[in-house]
């Protein structure tokens, strides 16, 4: 999980993976710890939240598109004016870009002849380089802007050991939730380790200003 370029991100990852008492080593395997950590995070609320949220029975789904859900069925009628343009103004004016489809989601069915109702989004970065960052703003952008309804939870995951690179994405209000940390006591006691003033410092703050939070919490945020 560590950039390898940063001694301060190897230092606080070994020490993390120490306090979680994984030794093992493994061959780096490239987007495969990204789509296992979608998987565990499905299987996980698929595992703790109740099976109804406000007397709706709810649905975790992986890669699900956004048109699946009531707030966001319009943009599959969208999507088809687009494809039968054949001068293709819409495409140059409105692009396709929209039809997103969350690294894990959570939905409630509401009636047997009506769409699942989006509760939560939940993109899951093994790791936060700052692309990976921009990624997850653009999809809640999405969402917000082209929602019919309530906004959805937008709640991402990741196990990203670095704070100042957790702070790219937590700090601010406007796009997501809240981070939620697969570790957040392990990296906590990490940098209080071997982090230096800044990491620590900046750990301090997403955690006190509950922009930061362990992914324990997530069910009860979501249960709601």
């Amino acid at each position: 999980m560590a950039d390898g370029s940063s001694k301060t991100s190897v230092a606080i990852a070994t020490e993390l993976l120490d306090a979680l008492a994984i030794t093992q080593q493994v061959e780096h395997v490239g987007q495969t710890a990204g789509r296992r950590l979608e998987e565990a995070v499905e299987q996980h609320l698929s595992d703790v939240l109740p099976e109804t949220i406000s007397q709706a029975p709810r649905r975790v789904s992986r890669r699900a598109p956004i048109t699946r859900y009531s707030q966001y069925e319009h943009l599959e009628t969208l999507e088809r004016l687009i494809e039968s343009d054949d001068t293709m103004t819409l495409k140059a004016s409105i692009g396709t870009d929209y039809v997103i489809k969350p690294d894990v989601t959570v939905g409630l069915e509401l009636g047997l002849d009506v769409p699942l109702y989006l509760h939560a989004a939940i993109p899951c970065k093994w790791t936060l380089r700052s692309d990976r960052a921009q990624n997850v703003r653009h999809e809640a952008v999405i969402l917000i802007r082209h929602r019919r309804g309530r906004l959805p939870h937008i709640t991402p995951v990741t196990a990203e050991p670095q704070p100042t690179r957790l702070a790219s994405l937590a700090r601010g209000t406007a796009e997501v939730d809240a981070l939620y940390h697969v570790a957040l006591d392990e990296l906590r006691m990490a940098c209080a380790e071997v982090g230096n003033r800044k990491q620590i410092e900046v750990l301090d703050e997403l955690v006190t200003h509950d922009r930061l939070r362990d992914l324990s919490k997530l069910a009860s945020t979501l249960s709601v």
